[in-house]
């Protein structure tokens, strides 16, 4: 399993400083952005990222709580993302938005809401994330409702031979993140549990927690 820290913030330089807090720890790190459509409450500009020297070796995994993510590729594009995951809830067309994300290149997602049925799954996408709780800045309690889902998909994967893999993101930390190993989650998104406290010793233990 792959851990991948998370970046949500209202605030750049507090992301900044985040994601420098970060940089030797991880290859992977994701940016939440939310416009105040899909959860109350905006994110730093995106744009902004260019701004941080010393991050070049980073991959940017975008997950967009936006209305319409199609109309922000292109943002995405410009600070190199790696990865584009879209809240399904806010598009209008699906398979538009994997097929734009993946004709530039990316890798292409798709993110379920906690209480979001999962539905149609274009054959080219690259992962499908599910919220382990309601989206936005709140923080709320893990959601076990989840594991329904990840069983659901490996169903769907088994029955349809399609390759995604599975992310979970939202209250996730060195107690749960075996059992979503074992459950089989591809990846796993850590936003609280890496930065509340010494940052470097939380990524060992979620690290440690998810191989054993």
């Amino acid at each position: 399993m792959q851990v991948i820290p998370t970046i949500l913030e209202k605030n750049f330089t507090q992301a900044k400083d985040n994601i420098l807090a970060i940089k030797n720890q991880t290859r992977w790190v994701q940016l939440d952005v939310i416009d105040g459509y899909f959860s109350f409450g905006k994110t730093f500009e995106l744009e902004l990222i260019n701004k941080i020297d010393g991050v070049e070796n980073i991959l940017w995994d975008i997950h967009l709580m936006v209305k319409e993510p199609k109309n922000w590729i292109n943002k995405c594009d410009y600070i190199n993302a790696s990865r584009i995951i879209g809240q399904v809830e806010m598009m209008s067309d699906i398979n538009l938005f994997v097929k734009t994300v993946k004709d530039i290149g990316l890798e292409a997602g798709l993110a379920y809401n906690i209480e979001t049925e999962i539905g149609e799954i274009p054959q080219d996408t690259d992962i499908i994330l599910l919220l382990g709780r309601e989206a936005g800045f709140e923080p709320k309690k893990f959601n076990e409702k989840v594991f329904e889902k990840i069983k659901r998909l490996k169903k769907i994967k088994q029955e349809t031979g399609l390759n995604f893999m599975i992310g979970v993101d939202g209250g996730i930390n060195e107690k749960n993140i075996s059992q979503l190993k074992n459950e089989g989650v591809d990846i796993a998104y850590c936003g609280g549990s890496v930065f509340s406290g010494n940052v470097e010793d939380n990524i060992k233990k979620i690290k440690y927690a998810s191989e054993n």
